[in-house]
């Protein structure tokens, strides 16, 4: 199978992506781990991609697109799952043509969809108890959990980039690239939309019954 998963930050993108992969065993392909596994690798490429990010700038596309290239290469005829990309029409017309030149189309795209409130809700709330390090959530975990840290002398830690403009900018840009996406790959056929505002399971098994219709 071959997939592409979006979703917005605090869609449970991560976590989908996971039990797809454990379920339909495919190859996750995330341009961050090439991208570091890149450099680790001393090649020509590798050192291009090191002395770019090492001046604070962005990979190009090309590279990131080679990279991808050489992945599906190396897993032959196995299915994969792509993870952070592509980010904007532009990438996602690429990807096309490098896809039907080596013969792998896309069988989904898959988008989570969560309102918005929903999302701030889910990042705003993220909290870690020091004690445990158990990521908790202030308006969706149990009372009872959020005592139990709290009543051993933990605290309820929120990462710093979890405030709320933050996370409104944040969801501003995601929506504002993926917008166009979704039409591309609604026009192509290949879009499954899932409601992502259920327990994990429940996200997942709606998520398998639209790839089985």
């Amino acid at each position: 199978m071959r997939l592409i998963l979006m979703g917005a930050p605090g869609s449970g993108k991560g976590t989908q992506a996971e039990k797809l992969m454990n379920e339909y065993d495919c190859h996750q392909i995330s341009t961050g781990v090439l991208l570091r596994q890149s450099i680790e690798s001393g090649s020509d490429l590798g050192n291009k991609v090191q002395k770019i990010m090492s001046e604070g700038l962005l990979v190009s596309d090309d590279i990131v697109l080679d990279l991808i290239k050489n992945q599906l290469s190396e897993i032959g005829d196995d299915g994969f799952l792509l993870d952070g990309y592509p980010r904007n029409i532009s990438q996602a017309k690429s990807l096309k043509d490098l896809l039907e030149t080596i013969n792998k189309p896309l069988d989904y795209t898959i988008l989570i969809n969560v309102p918005s409130e929903i999302l701030i809700k889910r990042l705003s709330g993220r909290r870690t108890c020091s004690l445990t390090g158990k990521t908790l959530n202030i308006y969706f975990s149990s009372q009872s959990e959020l005592d139990e840290c709290l009543s051993n002398g933990g605290e309820l830690l929120q990462r710093e980039d979890d405030n709320e403009d933050s996370i409104i900018k944040r969801i501003e840009v995601y929506e504002e690239q993926t917008e166009p996406m979704i039409d591309f790959y609604r026009s192509a056929e290949l879009l499954l939309t899932v409601d992502g505002q259920g327990p994990v399971d429940e996200v997942y098994l709606g998520l398998k019954k639209l790839m089985e219709l």
